[in-house]
């Protein structure tokens, strides 16, 4: 019970790996509050958690849902201890295919989205005397990708936001680190238009692209995500930390 007393705030828990974190979290015993697009998704963890939860709908990108967030996760738990800033798109298309709405849509999910929340949730950490926020960045922003342009540029963001933050928060007793995941079986791709027979077969191909020879699972982000939330990385801050296979290490195949 790593987390018992705890309350976690988590966006994009309807599925994949913010549903895996939620479901950990809670076994850890800490209090949810899962936030996210479709309610039915959310619900649908709520039910499956074995501790307390609160759910919301609202999107990241908009300012007022990150204020509406924080006010109510306030009222029913009386506070906020950690913040995983999961939700997330991909979209794929590099400069010589530029898509404007594409870009524009993955620059206000993966980056306005960590900076709106994570501005309207960091005074309920200070205020709880210390916390932690985790981030769910990806390999791709430190590695780059052919066509997947906006993508990589997100996530790159993210990762000098958390640092960044790191920084801003060491004083108040706030931990920010981030998570950079490589291939993870969720809904991701097939949300951002990859059909069936092309997951399988980009499942396939990453089998060879990582150098422990699989994919990841949601499960094994979690973990990372409870370390960084844990009593046990209250001096760990601004870690970039990859969750990846190896893939990272690879030179372009």
């Amino acid at each position: 019970m790593k987390l018992k007393g705890k309350v976690a705030l988590v966006t994009g828990a309807g599925s994949g790996i913010g549903r895996a974190i939620a479901s950990l979290f809670s076994a850890e015993g800490a209090e949810l509050f899962l936030t996210g697009r479709r309610r039915e998704a959310l619900e649908a963890t709520a039910r499956a958690l074995p501790g307390r939860a609160v759910v919301a709908t609202g999107d990241v990108r908009r300012p007022e849902d990150a204020d509406r967030w924080a006010a109510e996760c306030e009222k029913a738990f009386g506070g906020l201890d950690i913040l995983v800033n999961n939700a997330g798109i991909i979209g794929s298309g590099g400069i010589l295919d530029f898509n404007r709405a594409t870009w524009r849509e993955l620059m206000e999910t993966n980056v306005d989205g960590v900076v709106e929340v994570t501005r309207a949730c960091a005074p309920l950490l200070v205020k709880r005397g210390g916390g932690s926020i985790v981030n769910l960045g990806s390999v791709t922003g430190i590695r780059p990708y052919a066509g997947l342009l906006g993508y990589c540029a997100s996530k790159a963001a993210v990762n000098m936001i958390t640092q960044s933050l790191a920084m801003e928060l060491a004083p108040k007793n706030v931990t920010v680190n981030a998570i950079l995941p490589g291939v993870v079986v969720t809904d991701l791709h097939r949300t951002g238009g990859m059909d069936e027979a092309a997951y399988a077969a980009f499942l396939d191909r990453s089998k060879t692209t990582h150098p422990m020879g699989r994919v990841g699972t949601a499960a094994e982000v979690a973990e990372a995500a409870l370390y960084f939330a844990s009593p046990g990385a209250r001096w760990t801050t601004g870690v970039l930390l990859s969750v990846d296979g190896g893939r990272a290490l690879t030179a372009a195949r």
